[in-house]
């Protein structure tokens, strides 16, 4: 029992270790699927409960980061005051407006409607890029349906959550005031190229965990009784936290910068461009030709001289590689015991992967051989 228990961990450890790749590259992907040479995403630290290890802290409760982070409209130091871990707005002050500037980013605000803002309804925003796109901070606890043009709460898209003026939140999951609520903010700024807007820019909302707004994509700026089809042109912006006159209060806020979305040129979505594709195609081709150089090993080389002719084709490469493959055929003919089990699946799975790319032919020695292994 404990070997069978033992062999079968192995084989769960064994499944999850990256082997040769799948479907290779195109005019819109330098990598293939898969891709054991592809850089891993940098390493952080996000434990339950604490802020990421590569965000920016902006408010923690104290004073000091409130003078190391924040200003008054006029770039002074804020007049908001700091009590009991509370950052709270003193109304008719004006907004605490950030230091720094931001283009994309994720932003985490914690805040609640204050319960002695008698008629307030805790009317506030979180503002980003200079103020120009808000998402709406107010008492939404207690919502009551009505068709009367006087409605006796706010109107949707004048709710928490929603981005102001465009876009009500997809429910509302507010609780009651006092009771401290939370935003997670995903913003990407409009993107443009010269004249030309080439991305509206866009917002994705969880309000107390909640998806409220889904990459919803901005329409303009977000104004009280108009739509304004315009949209800032400046690559990044303040952070604001807006003074409606209302005391509301807020508690750890912190930003991390994130790449935009049309950053990635290399390997689909948006922003990829075929120049940029290439490019970077023709240098893994070296990598990988370099490595094939350096090694003995004949699976390795199979693989890797086989990578980069997919990077970037050439018949010298490729002859390479038909050599490399009929050096694999007689070191499993001879039992070569660099040739493990692990190695053999992952050769018949890259194989198979060549075949149905239209690069080896199901009569191939190679493919014979290693079909059903």
């Amino acid at each position: 029992m404990r070997r069978t228990t033992v062999l079968a961990a192995a084989a769960v450890a064994a499944a999850v270790w990256a082997e040769p790749s799948g479907d290779r590259p195109d005019a819109r992907h330098a990598w293939a699927v898969h891709d054991v040479n592809r850089p891993d995403p940098v390493k952080i630290t996000a434990d339950e409960g604490k802020v990421p290890s590569d965000a920016i802290v902006l408010f923690d409760g104290t004073a000091e980061s409130v003078a190391k982070n924040w200003v008054d409209a006029k770039g002074g130091p804020s007049k908001w005051t700091t009590k009991n871990g509370e950052f709270v707005c003193v109304p008719g002050s004006g907004p605490a407006r950030t230091k720094e500037k931001f283009a994309d980013c994720q932003l985490h605000v914690e805040w609640k409607a204050p319960l002695d803002d008698a008629g307030g309804y805790g009317n506030s925003g979180v503002l980003l890029h200079d103020g120009a796109y808000e998402i709406q901070i107010l008492d939404s606890w207690k919502i009551e349906p009505s068709k009367s043009p006087w409605k006796p709460a706010n109107y949707a898209d004048g709710q928490a959550g929603a981005v102001y003026g465009q876009n009500p939140c997809l429910v509302n999951p507010a609780r009651k005031p006092g009771e401290w609520q939370t935003f997670d903010i995903v913003f990407h700024p409009p993107t443009w190229e010269g004249e030309k807007l080439v991305d509206p820019g866009s917002f994705t909302v969880f309000f107390n965990g909640v998806l409220v707004q889904d990459h919803w994509e901005l329409e303009g700026t977000t104004t009280w009784l108009a739509r304004t089809k315009k949209w800032t042109k400046s690559p990044e912006g303040a952070l604001l936290l807006q003074d409606h006159g209302n005391p509301v209060p807020f508690r750890n806020v912190w930003i991390r910068r994130i790449p935009s979305r049309r950053a990635n040129t290399t390997n689909g979505g948006p922003g990829v461009r075929a120049g940029d594709v290439a490019k970077l195609r023709a240098e893994l081709a070296a990598q990988s030709l370099a490595f094939a150089d350096e090694t003995d090993d004949p699976a390795e080389k199979f693989i890797r001289l086989w990578e980069s002719f997919c990077y970037r084709p050439d018949a010298k490469v490729r002859a390479r590689a038909d050599i490399a493959g009929d050096a694999l055929v007689k070191a499993f003919l001879a039992k070569d015991k660099r040739l493990d089990d692990h190695k053999l699946g992952a050769i018949r799975r890259f194989v198979a992967m060549l075949v149905r790319e239209k690069f080896l032919a199901k009569d191939d020695e190679l493919v014979k051989t290693f079909e059903g292994r």
